[in-house]
Order: C-alpha cells, then structure tokens, then sequence
C-alpha cells in the first residue's frame, strides 16, 4: 500500500460523507500534508458538468443512461486520480461502490456490465480504504429535510435507499472476505 493512499467515503444520503471528508481535509490541511479531494460525481470541470446534468431535479434519464453518466464522470476524474496517484492523498466523496449500490442494487442494472466498465476505467487503480458510513431512514429524512435544495437522488423512496444501504453492506461484505 502507498503511503500516499486512495481513501473513499460512501452512504447513502445523510450518512455524514461530506462532512467526515472535511474533517480529514482539515486535519490534513492543519498537517501539512499533501491530498487532494474530489468527489463523483464531480471532481473535474468536466465532471462537475455531468454531475450538473445527473443530478437536476428535471433529469428524468433511464438506468443505463443514468449509470453511463456516472461511468463518464468517472473517466474525466481519472486522470486528476492518475495525475495525483503516489504523490498526494486522494480523498473521494463516493465512487465505485457507490455506483454499484445505487445502480445495480438500487435500480437493477447488471453487475457485470458496471463491473466491466469501471474495470476498463480505472486499469490498475485500487481504492487503499473504503470508509462506509450508514444512517437509519428515520435520521437520513431529518437530514435532507436540513439541506437548503434537494437534487433528484435527494427524493427518491424509502424503500430505494434501503436497497442501496443494503447493497452497501453485501459489497462492504464481500470485500471483508478477501482480507487476509
């Protein structure tokens, strides 16, 4: 493992991610110590367009077009991720396993194709540590009722953002198995 590492916060919304990433930021600013932060989608200009577009209460795109617009957010990032990797601290508000709760567990995309596409993305790039943050629904409601503007993935059922926690913990699950 670098000493420079990848570091990757998911959740659902509410879950505290921004917040906890600010933290990090902050203590390493306090530090000294060399990072950069992005976030998916985001993270580049390019990126933040697509995040744009994504996210507008408006949108109204099918799954796989939803998940390609992830997927391209992703591709403009890489190269700042690439650009930074073994230099500085790359810290990431959600990413692959994001990607993966939300559009295969929450809305039914197949694994396999998100899978191959991420895995063409990101080559050789591996994600150093996966911090996980979770929230009971009661709490996540409470939260978003704070925020100022909710985007579309602010408003969407219960039962979704159950399945995509869910699907958070059986990827988080399945990574704790190949820990030796």
């Amino acid at each position: 493992m670098s000493k420079k590492p990848i570091i990757v916060f998911e959740g659902i919304e509410g879950t505290g991610k921004s917040h906890h990433i600010k933290n990090v930021a902050n203590y390493f600013i306090k530090k000294k110590i060399k990072f950069i932060q992005i976030r998916e989608p985001g993270g580049s200009i390019n990126s933040e367009k697509i995040r744009n577009l994504i996210l507008n209460n408006k949108s109204t795109f099918n799954k796989e077009t939803d998940l390609l617009l992830y997927l391209s957010a992703r591709s403009e990032n890489i190269e700042i991720i690439r650009k930074n990797l073994g230099k500085k601290i790359i810290l990431i508000d959600r990413f692959i396993d994001s990607t993966i709760a939300y559009q295969h567990y929450g809305m039914g995309v197949n694994l396999k194709f998100i899978q191959n596409i991420n895995n063409y993305i990101l080559k050789n790039i591996k994600i150093d540590f996966t911090f996980l943050n979770t929230v009971n629904l009661t709490n996540m409601k409470k939260r978003l009722r704070l925020r100022k503007k909710l985007n579309r993935y602010d408003k969407f059922n219960s039962k979704f953002y159950e399945k995509v926690q869910n699907g958070f913990i059986k990827i988080l699950k399945k990574k704790s198995q190949k820990i030796y």
